[in-house]
């Protein structure tokens, strides 16, 4: 079973975002042609990656996710901004409690460790959703000239110039403010999900302070 633990935005969140996220999809640079966008369904921050777990090892991990979650009080956290990795992947930051955040991601890789022996060295300092995926070599649409007689703009933007346009439109992206008052162990099917996207299903849900 392939897992991870997870924090999930609320409807309301998600909903904010999405509205922001409709125009940026209708622009030259958002075009289906080039880029992949996320379903909504997968929206959320990854805190610790355990990759492949054994089917006996899970109860002893929810069991150490729990016992961490019940030690942290719930905190506030918001998404903000945008930001690109590799030219291609594209982002929404995060805001808020990013220290709460960090202790949080920090317990859970330890879980994980202790749980199942596998150590999640990705690095989490961070804190992101993925919203979509551009393309290797995708190009917006050129530009038509305007003006009888003038040439169409020949300088055509290469996928990290796509990016680059996603992100300056969500660069000023400021969405509601939320309590995170859960922790999320998920399972992940890559490819089984809508559009040849990841497959999430909850494997269990832990209550922060209790």
């Amino acid at each position: 079973m392939r897992l991870f633990a997870a924090v999930w935005p609320p409807q309301d969140v998600l909903d904010h975002l999405d509205l922001a996220l409709a125009s940026v999809r209708g622009a030259p640079a958002g075009t289906s042609s080039a880029v992949r966008w996320s379903a909504r369904e997968t929206w959320h921050l990854t805190v610790a990656f355990y990759g492949e777990v054994p089917e006996g090892a899970v109860p002893g991990l929810a069991a150490d996710l729990a016992e961490l979650a019940a030690g942290i009080d719930p905190y506030e956290l918001a998404l903000r901004g945008a930001g690109v990795f590799s030219h291609r992947t594209l982002w929404v930051g995060v805001g808020g409690d990013l220290e709460t955040q960090r202790a949080v991601t920090r317990g859970c890789v330890e879980a994980g460790e202790a749980a199942v022996g596998v150590t999640d060295n990705r690095p989490r300092d961070r804190p992101h959703l993925t919203v979509g995926r551009v393309r290797p070599g995708s190009r917006p649409p050129r530009r038509r000239s305007s003006r009888p007689g003038q040439k169409p703009d020949a300088r055509v933007p290469e996928d990290e110039d796509v990016a680059a346009s996603l992100v300056r439109a969500l660069a000023v992206y400021e969405g509601p403010r939320w309590l995170v008052d859960e922790l999320t162990l998920v399972s992940s099917q890559p490819g089984a999900g809508r559009g040849g996207g990841p497959l999430y299903e909850r494997v269990d849900t832990f209550a922060l302070g209790r």
